[in-house]
C-alpha cells in the first residue's frame, strides 16, 4: 500500500524561495512505487494553498528567477481527525479533494517552519513528520539557544555576542562595547536566519550599526560571530537510523573561487557560480573521524531527529570546532546534504525514502 505524503513548502520567510526549489527537487525523486503526495504551499504572507503536482515538479530556477508559491491559489486546511488528520482544498463554503495524511515533508527553511512551529501544529493533529521535533528544531534555528546548548555538552565553538531586542533598543552603546571584546572581523547574522541572508562581514566598528540594522530587517534577535581566521569550513552530513545510532557522512568542503570567499545567496543556489564542492574534504583520516564524531555528538545532544547537516571549522593543527547545526538543510539534488550522502552511495530518491520511513516509524505523542 502507498503511504500519502504531505510535502508542505514554501513559507513566510526570507527562504520561501529555496523552499520551492527544494519540494520540487523531493517531488520528482519521491519513490512513486511506495508513496502519493498532496502538495500544500505556504505563500508569503502565511496563508495555506492547494498547489498541483505538476506546478511543483515544474519548480526550477529560470533566468536567474526562483518559484514562489502563487497565492491566488485555493486554500488548503489541515483537519484533525479521530485516527489522524486529513488534507483538503477550499472550495467556495465547501471541502473538497479531502485526503489523509500518513506523513508530512515540511521542506521549510528559516522561521515559521524550521523553527519548530509547524512541527508544533503536525504532533497537535496527529501527523508524523520527517525531521527534528519542536524543542531541537526550536534551539537550533536560534543561532545563540543552540551555541549555549554546545556550550552546555560541551561542545567546542568559536566566540559569539548575542544583541536581542531589547537589549539594541535600551542600549546599543553597550551593545557594541561586547561585540567589541571579540577580535575582528565579525560576522553579524540573524538569530534565526538562513540561507545567508542578512548576513554581512564586517572589519571596522563604525560599520556595526549598519550591519545589524540589516541582520534586524531579517530578525529583531542578532548574533556576531567572531571570524574564524585560517580555518577551513567542513561540512557533515548526519542521518538517523532505525535500528541503531545516528550515522554521519564523509565531510566536505565548500570551495568559493571569489576573493572574499563568502558563500552568500547567490553562490548557494544560482547556476554557474565560482564555487566547487569537495566531496570528500582533502584531509587527514584523523581528523575526518573527528569531524564524524563530532557531528554525531552535536546531533545526539541536541536532540535532532532524521537529518542534520553540521558545519565545522577544521584549523591546520586538527583541531574541530562547531558552527552550527541545521535541522532542515538545503535539500535541492545539488544541495551540499544531498551531495555528501550521494558519494557515500546513498542516491536522493533513497535518501527522501529513508527519511520518510524514519518518519513513519516515530511514535505519536511526547517522546
Amino acid at each position: 500500500m502507498r503511504r500519502r505524503v504531505l510535502l508542505v513548502f514554501g513559507g513566510d520567510s526570507s527562504e520561501h524561495e529555496v523552499s520551492c526549489l527544494t519540494a520540487g527537487s523531493v517531488l520528482r525523486a519521491l519513490d512513486r512505487d511506495r508513496f502519493d503526495v498532496t502538495c500544500v504551499g505556504i505563500a508569503k504572507g502565511g496563508r495555506w494553498v492547494a498547489v498541483d503536482e505538476a506546478v511543483v515538479r515544474s519548480y526550477r530556477i529560470v533566468d536567474d528567477t526562483l518559484p514562489t508559491v502563487e497565492g491566488s491559489l485555493s486554500d488548503a486546511v489541515l483537519i484533525r481527525t479521530v485516527s489522524g488528520a486529513d488534507v483538503a482544498r477550499v472550495d467556495g463554503d465547501t471541502l473538497v479533494d479531502r485526503t489523509p495524511v500518513d506523513v508530512a515533508f515540511a521542506l521549510l527553511h528559516g522561521p515559521f517552519g524550521e523553527d519548530g512551529t509547524i512541527q508544533g501544529l503536525f504532533e497537535m493533529m496527529g501527523v508524523r513528520y520527517v525531521g527534528a521535533g519542536v524543542l531541537s528544531s526550536a534551539v537550533c534555528q536560534d543561532k545563540g539557544a543552540m551555541k549555549q546548548q554546545f556550550a552546555v555538552h560541551d561542545l567546542p565553538t568559536g566566540p559569539y555576542v548575542i544583541v536581542t531586542d531589547a537589549q539594541w533598543t535600551a542600549d546599543p552603546d553597550a551593545c557594541l562595547s561586547r561585540i567589541g571584546t571579540l577580535a575582528a572581523p565579525w560576522f553579524v547574522k540573524p538569530a534565526r536566519g538562513g540561507s545567508s541572508m542578512g548576513i554581512t562581514r564586517v572589519t571596522s566598528t563604525q560599520d556595526l550599526p549598519a550591519a545589524i540594522a540589516e541582520a534586524r530587517d531579517f530578525d529583531p534577535n542578532v548574533i556576531v560571530e567572531q571570524g574564524i581566521m585560517g580555518a577551513r569550513e567542513i561540512e557533515c552530513a548526519v542521518l538517523g537510523s532505525l535500528d541503531g545510532p545516528p550515522v554521519a557522512s564523509l565531510p566536505g568542503e565548500i570551495d568559493v573561487h571569489t576573493e572574499s570567499r563568502f558563500y552568500d545567496f547567490a553562490t548557494k543556489y544560482l547556476p554557474d557560480q565560482p564555487v566547487t564542492l569537495d566531496i570528500p574534504a582533502d584531509l587527514p583520516d584523523a581528523v575526518i573521524e573527528c569531524v564524524r564524531e563530532l557531528a554525531v555528538r552535536a546531533f545526539v545532544a541536541l536532540g535532532v531527529e532524521g537529518l542534520a547537516r553540521v558545519d565545522t571549522f577544521v584549523f591546520p593543527d586538527g583541531t574541530v570546532i562547531l558552527n552550527e547545526l541545521n535541522t532542515m538543510p538545503g535539500f535541492t539534488s545539488t544541495s551540499m546534504y544531498p551531495k555528501l550522502w550521494e558519494a557515500a552511495g546513498v542516491a536522493y530518491t533513497e535518501l527522501v525514502t529513508r527519511l520518510l520511513d524514519l518518519a513513519l516509524a516515530r511514535p505519536l505523542g511526547l517522546r
